[in-house]
């Protein structure tokens, strides 16, 4: 596994993967494709907002929304921003974050924002792992404005459990995007970390900010004034294929609610974080 991840040409690998998955070919093929998609993957095709054989191609049904009403949002300040599992959740120690056991790696390195352990250091972070199960849609988990999102360019390794357990500093190197919502208790952060065969990671609130494109990709930081209001369970983006969340939340949300957390493993987006 090792030897064979190191030498892939993920990125490239990525994005053709990306463009076979959104391949528009007959509709017979698309349907045949999609139904052996989701049985392989055990996926609810009575959640998908649109039937099975309305979606063009597997991509375009793996971005799929959902019924209105499927995922309600949860009343309590923070609501879970993907269907996922858990993996990690733990407080914010000196600037580092745990990546599995017995392997961190560091708060400004991973954000790439220097004023990042004012933010968030002695906070609580948690690591959302989507699989290919999962509803790929990520949404606001609190109320609050968009004010930052930090687009920072990357390797595309895997995010599964033997990536984070065998390399190192692995969110700081993938590529990632940051959101950064400004709530009551302070700066919130979504991070989006890219993944082998994520074919990009897409914004809903600015498509100009998209991962994996073809070309030296550059690091953008862009700011939002005034900042752009987002609620509770408002759709922010979306993986064209699975990878990870990393929530970032401040002091003041740790020392109010870490000993009330619902943190599953396994959550529904919009689900209430705090019990």
């Amino acid at each position: 596994m090792s030897a064979i991840t190191r030498i892939l040409p993920k990125r490239s690998l990525s994005r053709l993967v990306g463009k076979i998955m959104h391949f528009e070919g007959p509709k017979w093929w698309a349907n045949l494709s999609i139904r052996g998609f989701a049985w392989w993957y055990n996926i609810a095709l009575d959640e998908a907002e649109k039937a099975y054989n309305e979606y063009p191609s597997i991509g375009e049904f793996f971005i799929r929304k959902l019924k209105p009403g499927i995922r309600p949002v949860g009343s309590a300040w923070a609501v879970h921003p993907a269907d996922s599992v858990i993996t990690q959740a733990q407080q914010i120690e000196k600037g580092t974050l745990i990546q599995a056991k017995g392997h961190t790696y560091e708060l400004k390195e991973f954000t790439m924002d220097p004023d990042a352990y004012k933010k968030w250091d002695g906070g609580f972070f948690m690591t959302y792992y989507l699989c290919p199960t999962d509803y790929h849609r990520v949404h606001s988990p609190v109320d609050g404005g968009i004010t930052d999102v930090r687009y920072m360019p990357g390797e595309l390794w895997p995010v599964n459990e033997w990536s984070t357990t065998n390399v190192k500093d692995l969110f700081s190197i993938n590529e990632r995007v940051l959101v950064e919502v400004q709530t009551d208790m302070g700066p919130v952060g979504v991070v989006f970390v890219g993944a082998t065969n994520v074919g990009h990671i897409v914004l809903s609130f600015d498509e100009k900010i998209r991962g994996n494109q073809a070309g030296e990709p550059e690091y953008q930081h862009k700011k939002y004034s005034p900042a752009l209001t987002v609620k509770r369970g408002d759709e922010l983006g979306m993986f064209r294929m699975g990878s990870t969340i990393v929530m970032l939340y401040p002091p003041a949300f740790r020392e109010k609610y870490a000993a009330q957390l619902n943190l599953g493993p396994s959550v529904k987006v919009n689900a209430s974080l705090i019990k």
